[in-house]
This record gives structure tokens, C-alpha cells and sequence, in this order.
């Protein structure tokens, strides 16, 4: 029962601090009630305010704790029946606010209503806004506006569905608020495209993979001229069978005969190729050729250790005439190939079919994916090894 008594003392405190922050007496005998429709209203000083109800429990609770258990009951009684009251007119202060606002929505109607259909059409509604609201509204506006009230749907607004002047100003700063961030959302993604076009762009200057000029194609021949030379012994049955009078085998003895002049001249071609070939700046279709022929190059080494293996399982020499039958094929196998690339080369296209071969290659070009937003190369071991992790870690955090 203390317990009952304790808590209805400080629930009454608690409302008489209230009645220092909402109601502020003026200096005439009479109070101002707060919770007024519409606002603040002073009241005659002989009407009783839900403040003034609150500070009697206060007083009445103060008078039971002094007095201990003496006639606890009926303070009890008391109290419940000024909580009550209490309720009853806060209620009653709500339905006078909720009424006022029905009222304000019903005048506001009629008066939007110009044709008295007993509905508000798109144009009323626009014009009515204008008019009361002195603000010019978009058709687009207006529409989004109808679409937030018309609850049934209809196109137009039923005097259920129509709110008050400031649901509707309220409703408008809502859309130009949301108008607003969607257009920054827009821009900032305008912007954020913008750049990786711009990014993009870089990328393929710095790796110019475009197509190949005249230039570029004729260069892009050179390469294949470090496997002929290395090829060339291969040929020698051939060669020594071919035409003394024949211009291209004068041509290719010569430049056989300075390739070979140069010392260490096939170390020399293979790293100039290899370097060259990570010079972003030139041309893909040069770099690709470049590479492939050191490939090609490598490729030729393969036939002279199997035919050396086969010499030393056997135990003899291999026959002449087997041996002449199969560097003969190994020849114009490379001179196939190198015919192939020359040809695909002149008319711009990468050649990328050769078998196995092109594969590596086309591995170890790079690619807009092997440079980061800041240009860096980014090798391609270490962009899988990046990829892989965040695989990994997408496994581990899971869905979302």
C-alpha cells in the first residue's frame, strides 16, 4: 500500500514540474492552457486547468505522507479519482484538437472545391495550393502529391482523404527534400562515371591496344626475323638444294651473315624483344608479335634435344636420310608458321592461333585490368592472388 502511495506522490511531481515549463501564468488571474486547439489560450482564472488537478495531487499526496497512515483509504480513493479527471480532460483537449483539425480540413475543402463535385480534381488541388500557399507547383509535383493521398486510387481526392493546408506544405518539403537527394545522388554518380571514363581513357593511351597504322604493321614484321635467323640451320638441305640465282635466298644468306657477326647476337635479340614488349606505349600488335617470336624461337629448341636424346638412347647416329626428311619438316614447318604470322600481321589481325603458342602470349599481354585507378602495372600473379583473397573473404563474411 506505501509502495501505491509512493508512486502516486511522484507521478504527481512529476506533472507539477511539467506545469512550470507549460504553463506561465499571466499577471491577471488566469492561466494559459497549452494544449489549446491550435495553439496556447488564456483561461478565466476560476476554470481549472489539467495542471491545476495535478498540483491538488501534489498537495494531497504531500498531506499523506505527513500524516503516515491516517486515513489512507480514502486519500487513495482521492487520488485515483483526480487521475481520472485528469485523463478525462486531456482526452477531452485531444478531441477539441482533433476536431479543429477536421474542421480546418472540411473549410479548406469547400474552398479547393470550385466546381462542388465533392472531390478534388488535379487542377483544383493545383490551384488551390497556389492560392493558398502562394507558390507556383509543377504538374509533375501536384500528381506526386494526389498520388501520397488518394488512397482509393481514383485520381482525385475525396473529402476523407483531404488533410489539412500544412499536411500538404509538410507533404511538398517531403518531395523537394527527396528531389534534392536523388539529384545529388544523381550527380554524384554522373561524377563518379565521369571519372572512370576518364580512368578508362588513360588506360588505353598508356596501353595502346587500338588498332595498328601502316607503321605499326610493317614494324610488327621485324620480330619474326629472330626465329628465321635461328631456323635457318634446319634449312640448310634445302637451302643448299635451292637456286643459287634465287633473290630471297641471297637476301636471307646476307642477313644470316650479319645476325650471325654480331657476338652473342641471339641473347641480344632475345632480351631486346622481351624488353621492348613490356613498352606499354607501343603498339599491341608489335609488342604481341614481339613475344610470340621469342616463343617461336624457344620452340625451335625443343626438335635438337629430342634428336640428341634419341642419338644417345640408340647408341649410333640417326641415318642421314632420316635426318635430312625431318629438319627439312621442322623448316617449313616454321617457315608455315612465320608465313601465317606475316600474313595475319599485314592485314592488322593479331595472329592468335597458333597452337599453344598464342595461348602463353595472349597470358602474359597486358590487359586495362592489369593497371589500378592510379595507372600502376599490376602483375597478373598478383591480380589473381588479390582476387582470390577477396573471394575468401566474401566467403567469410557471407550473404548480408
Amino acid at each position: 500500500m506505501h509502495s501505491f502511495v509512493k508512486s502516486a506522490a511522484l507521478s504527481a511531481l512529476f506533472l507539477s514540474t511539467a506545469t512550470d515549463s507549460f504553463a506561465i501564468r499571466p499577471s491577471s488571474p488566469a492561466y494559459i492552457d497549452s494544449f489549446a486547439p491550435g495553439g496556447t489560450r488564456i483561461m478565466p482564472s476560476g476554470a481549472k486547468s489539467p495542471f491545476h488537478t495535478a498540483a491538488t495531487i501534489l498537495s494531497s499526496s504531500t498531506r499523506l505522507r505527513a500524516t503516515g497512515n491516517e486515513d489512507t483509504d480514502d486519500e487513495i480513493e482521492r487520488l485515483k479519482v483526480m487521475a481520472a479527471k485528469l485523463r478525462a480532460e486531456a482526452a477531452e483537449l485531444e478531441a477539441e484538437k482533433a476536431q479543429a483539425m477536421a474542421d480546418a480540413a472540411e473549410k479548406a475543402f469547400q474552398k479547393f472545391d470550385t466546381n462542388q463535385d465533392g472531390e478534388i480534381s488535379l487542377a483544383e488541388l493545383k490551384e488551390g495550393l497556389e492560392k493558398t500557399l502562394k507558390i507556383e507547383l509543377s504538374d509533375k509535383r501536384v500528381k506526386e502529391l494526389m498520388e501520397v493521398f488518394d488512397t482509393s486510387g481514383d485520381g482525385a481526392l475525396q473529402p476523407d482523404e483531404f488533410v489539412t493546408i500544412d499536411r500538404f506544405r509538410n507533404q511538398l518539403d517531403a518531395l523537394t527534400r527527396e528531389e534534392k537527394r536523388l539529384a545529388l545522388e544523381a550527380a554524384e554518380e554522373a561524377k563518379k562515371e565521369k571519372a572512370e571514363a576518364e580512368i578508362l581513357e588513360a588506360k588505353m593511351t598508356l596501353l595502346n591496344d587500338g588498332p595498328p597504322t601502316a607503321q605499326d604493321k610493317a614494324v610488327s614484321l621485324l620480330p619474326y626475323l629472330f626465329p628465321l635467323m635461328d631456323g635457318l640451320a634446319y634449312g640448310r638441305f634445302l637451302l643448299q638444294n635451292a637456286d643459287a640465282a634465287n633473290p630471297i635466298v641471297d637476301v636471307i644468306a646476307i642477313l644470316y651473315t650479319i645476325y650471325r657477326s654480331i657476338p652473342f647476337s641471339g641473347f641480344v635479340a632475345f632480351f631486346a624483344l622481351n624488353i621492348l614488349s613490356s613498352v606499354t606505349g607501343i603498339n599491341r600488335l608489335v609488342r604481341y608479335n614481339m613475344q610470340q617470336a621469342i616463343f617461336i624461337d624457344i620452340a625451335l629448341f625443343f626438335p635438337g634435344l629430342i634428336g640428341g636424346v634419341i642419338g644417345a638412347i640408340g647408341g649410333s647416329n640417326i641415318p642421314t636420310g632420316v635426318s635430312e626428311i625431318g629438319t627439312d619438316a621442322i623448316f617449313v614447318t616454321l617457315l608455315a608458321v612465320l608465313g601465317y604470322c606475316t600474313v595475319s600481321s599485314i592485314l592488322g589481325i593479331t595472329p592468335d592461333k597458333l597452337p599453344l603458342i598464342s595461348q602463353a602470349v595472349t597470358d602474359r599481354m597486358p590487359t586495362i585490368d592489369s593497371f589500378d585507378d592510379e595507372l600502376r602495372y599490376i602483375p597478373r600473379q598478383m591480380r589473381e592472388e588479390e582476387e582470390e583473397k577477396d573471394k575468401e573473404k566474401d566467403k567469410k563474411d557471407g550473404p548480408k
